[in-house]
């Protein structure tokens, strides 16, 4: 039941994100107390705004804080874990009941009787962490406490299995020494492992705050889309008929004309929650930057568009129709449900792309309400027209009829669909360094899709279930221009050419082999690239327009403090659309590159690249293993700035190591960030 109710609270929530921070952060330590006892100390800081909960919580209510002790000959326990720490109580309005929290810190000490000279207690605790607007899923920890009989206190970590014999130490700048205990190498916990002051921006970043609107405008468009489709556009005068006829008077048939619509937002929203529920903020958080998911999605999507441009039909079971048939003859609310059930049931081959596509792309923007927002934004468009026509069916007759057109809307949407699964295919290629998609590649593939469509919407190209086209229908016409049109624009981009509004979806420009544009803004006056001093993974990463980036923190910091200049640190990504819009929107403004070159020491750190750490820079933060690249940054970023989205970009003073202004998010106002660029360069 709580598992429940958490999942629901975290579901209404309308602001939750996948990717949130760890607002909790916990320290162990262990103290003798005579020769044979001794007392735990299990310490919990917690972020301003955020709690956790107490240990006693009646049934119904959060996921309580609770401790698993590992059975030891080593020592026994004497008594409970007790709670020191001040605890709040108040009633909480969603779960209806009165609950006690913890706010700013929580301590709870345990005490043991040691049955030899030493021992490791070992165990994990779970607690859930929630402010006024979310709740984040309950979080498991996982500890060894090594303790002696001597009187002074012994330090310990949180390690969640025993490390390798030997944890190298990592950076100087952003991780403590590895701390060694007997012959094994312990890792350190977050609050240890970051020396720099945590900072927190005043604001979330606007692309963040704007995805959930984003979610839900591509379900509208989505769900226009899907009404137009030969399974359901020929069922619209069926269903509006059946409405007007069964109904016993005007008001009766108004009520079951909402009842079917509300019917089947309620249906498809239902399925957005079960994605949710059933991946999960910590699978959410992966979908975006996880290899093999970007591939799954690749081919799902492809295995969609096949099915649009005829090659086959994704149908459920013919009997899950007919019983839902069965049940709607029972008339009344319930038989009204079931006729909206039968209606997305039958419909699937046409929705289930649709559905997917949709579900993929809200899953990938990583908000937690994602799938459930999207599907309502599906729903609401699919639902408007039958609701509608039921209200007013006289204005059925402004509809057009049915026809070969219905077939043209699903080959259009299966091309789309293609030009969209080669952007999940670049995320891989690009996390991954196969350079084989580069920016070039993409753009020849999209060019020719969008011909393609082109020549198909003029009836100059036919697939299977198409019929002949005798005339050229205005709309045809229009969107035929602006297919071809677009394909021409994007010739250009071949070499190099920024193509702006495309630019959030396509590869970096730097993967560009022929760049005539990055050479012209680096003063060049032929296509030669400029050369930099080689720095650390410049093998691996390259920077765009031509700067001279670095790639490593301490590296970067060093030459910061040699040159004088602050550190301009852009936590970016490979799958970050964000991230390529300012690339190509706003940082080749000329005021805006010659500050960024002239007065800042660029560092670009990626958060989802999958390349391993040297074995001498892998550890483990906080129970965390940290092995690739992408980890090691996207730690960075979420443990000191409390931030997980990208672009995130911090004006670093190279001395104090601390923010000069305010970190901020993706800004597409040029004059705006020139501005922040301008004030980091003027406050010491």
């Amino acid at each position: 039941m709580k598992r429940s109710l958490f999942f629901l609270l975290v579901l209404l929530c309308p602001y939750c994100q996948a990717q949130l921070f760890n607002p909790v952060t916990w320290d162990f330590k262990a103290k003798a107390t005579s020769p044979t006892e001794a007392v735990l100390t299990f310490q919990a800081k917690i972020s301003r705004h955020w709690h956790i909960y107490s240990q006693h919580l009646a049934d119904g209510g959060p996921v309580a804080t609770s401790f698993v002790f590992n059975p030891s000959k080593e020592y026994t326990l004497v008594g409970k874990v007790e709670e020191k720490s001040n605890v709040v109580k108040g009633f909480d309005k969603t779960f209806q009941m009165d609950i006690s929290w913890f706010e700013n810190q929580a301590l709870f000490t345990q005490k043991i009787k040691l049955t030899g000279n030493k021992a490791t207690v070992s165990g994990k605790l779970e607690f859930m962490a929630c402010d006024d607007e979310r709740c984040l899923p309950p979080e498991e920890v996982a500890f060894d406490i090594p303790v002696q009989r001597l009187s002074e206190p012994v330090a310990a970590v949180t390690p969640t299995k025993p490390a390798k014999d030997s944890i190298p130490q990592v950076s100087q700048s952003l991780v403590s020494d590895s701390m060694t205990i007997g012959s094994k190498s312990a890792s350190v916990d977050t609050a240890q492992a970051y020396e720099l002051p945590v900072i927190q921006a005043n604001e979330s970043p606007k692309p963040e705050e704007e995805s959930l609107w984003v979610t839900f405008v591509a379900g509208l468009l989505g769900g226009l889309a899907a009404i137009f489709m030969p399974c359901i556009f020929p069922l619209l005068p069926m269903t509006v008929s059946f409405f007007t006829k069964q109904a016993e008077s005007r008001s009766s048939g108004i009520r079951n004309a909402l009842l079917y619509g509300l019917s089947i937002i309620v249906i498809y929203v239902s399925l957005g929650l079960l994605i949710t529920v059933l991946f999960g903020a910590d699978a959410l958080n992966n979908l975006s930057t996880n290899g093999l998911f970007n591939f799954a999605f690749f081919l799902l999507l492809v295995v969609f568009a096949a099915s649009f441009l005829g090659a086959f039909e994704l149908m459920l079971p013919s009997s899950w129709a007919n019983k839902m048939d069965q049940k709607a003859d029972q008339g009344g609310l319930l038989g009204i449900f079931f006729m909206a059930t039968t209606l997305s049931l039958v419909s699937f081959s046409c929705t289930g792309p649709i559905i997917g596509t949709l579900l993929v792309q809200a899953a990938a923007q990583g908000a937690l309400l994602g799938p459930a927002i999207g599907m309502f934004g599906f729903a609401l468009a699919l639902a408007l027209p039958f609701t509608l026509f039921s209200l007013f069916p006289s204005a059925l007759k402004s509809l057009p009829k049915s026809g070969g057109w219905l077939n043209s809307v699903k080959v259009t949407l299966g091309i789309l669909e293609l030009a969209l699964a080669l952007k999940f295919l670049s995320n891989v290629d690009l996390a991954y360094h196969w350079q084989w998609f580069d920016r070039e590649v993409f753009l020849v593939l999209w060019i020719i899709l969008f011909a393609i469509l082109g020549f198909y919407l003029l009836g100059k190209l036919r697939f299977a279930h198409d019929s002949a086209l005798v005339s050229l229908s205005v709309p045809r016409f229009f969107l035929a221009v602006i297919s071809l049109s677009f394909s021409l624009y994007m010739v250009p981009g071949l070499w190099g050419a920024p193509l702006k509004a495309i630019a959030a979806f396509l590869p970096p420009q730097q993967t560009q082999d022929f760049d005539l544009y990055s050479a012209s803004l680096a003063g060049n006056s032929g296509s030669a690239p400029v050369f930099h001093e080689k720095h650390k993974y410049s093998d691996l990463f390259h920077a765009p327009l031509g700067l001279n980036a670095y790639f490593d923190y301490d590296e970067a910091l060093a030459e910061a403090r040699k040159t004088g200049k602050p550190l301009l640190i852009d936590f970016t990504g490979h799958a970050c659309v964000n991230c390529r819009k300012m690339e190509a929107t706003v940082w080749p403004d000329p005021a805006v590159l010659t500050t960024i070159r002239e007065n800042y020491i660029l560092l670009q750190l990626y958060v989802d690249d999958k390349t391993e750490l040297a074995p001498a820079e892998q550890t483990v933060i906080n129970g965390k293993e940290i092995k690739t690249i992408g980890k090691k940054w996207s730690t960075l970023q979420t443990t000191r700035f409390q931030a997980n989205s990208q672009p995130y970009y911090v004006l670093l003073d190279p001395i104090t190591e601390k923010p000069r202004v305010n970190p901020q998010g993706a800004n597409y106002d040029i004059a705006e960030f020139l501005t922040f660029l301008h004030a980091g360069i003027s406050k010491p």
